[in-house]
């Protein structure tokens, strides 16, 4: 896909960031599209359906949690990439930004240049639709990895994009157990800092969808997977 069709999605309240981070975007070649609160950047990215959006969490009418919420709700919206780009780091903040359905926490202030390179690696996620490659089963449960979307006993489950891609790694050798480590550095990349419980609140909300019965913990080490009736 080339950079110019590529689009991104800017929210913050601050006139400022738009300016700067968008002109610093749009010098690489991005379509971008800027919004000042929550309720403005679900009305833009319902019309301009953008790869990423980078979303501000302080802001007036409509905060960037709620706005993520909602914007996972929409079925036209499942696939895009959600980054916060905020100067709140505290754990707290991160945790509750994942639950909300974010696929990654940037934290101000930050360079241009490395700002656009963490952009660049964002867009890297976007997966390139092979035809017959991105669909798989396993037991009783169905994975469409083109769509983002699985199936048990068929059931449709959406999932926000980090949780599909931890339920990819998982489900990639059921029985074997990923270290948190690998799961970070897979899921994430070793380029992101997040809190240590992370990876446990995406495991929380895939058992809630999935079933508590496939994720087994090992203490100290990380999760597996595991196909009902064996283990």
């Amino acid at each position: 896909m080339n950079k110019r069709d590529i689009k991104i999605l800017l929210v913050d309240d601050e006139p400022d960031i738009l300016e700067i981070v968008g002109y610093n975007l749009k010098s690489e070649g991005y379509q971008i599209f800027t919004a000042n609160n929550g309720q403005k950047a679900i009305k833009s990215a319902k019309k301009n359906i953008p790869h990423l959006i980078l979303l501000d969490i302080m802001m007036p009418e409509m905060d960037g949690i709620e706005a993520c919420e909602k914007i996972r709700k929409i079925k036209s919206l499942e696939n895009v990439i959600i980054a916060f780009l905020t100067a709140r780091g505290e754990d707290y903040s991160q945790v509750a930004g994942f639950e909300a359905g974010a696929d990654d926490y940037i934290t101000k202030p930050i360079k241009p240049k490395v700002l656009v390179s963490k952009v660049k690696s964002l867009l890297r996620r976007l997966k390139t639709k092979k035809e017959g490659e991105e669909i798989f089963k396993i037991g009783d449960i169905v994975i469409d990895r083109d769509e983002y979307v699985v199936y048990k006993a068929d059931k449709k489950i959406s999932l926000p994009r980090k949780e599909f891609e931890l339920f990819s790694l998982l489900t990639s050798k059921p029985g074997k157990v990923f270290k948190r480590e690998v799961i970070l550095d897979t899921v994430w990349g070793n380029e992101v800092v997040v809190g240590g419980r992370t990876i446990d609140v995406h495991i929380r909300k895939l058992r809630e969808k999935i079933g508590d019965n496939h994720f087994k913990t090992i203490k100290g080490v990380g999760y597996k997977f595991v196909i009902e009736g064996a283990d």
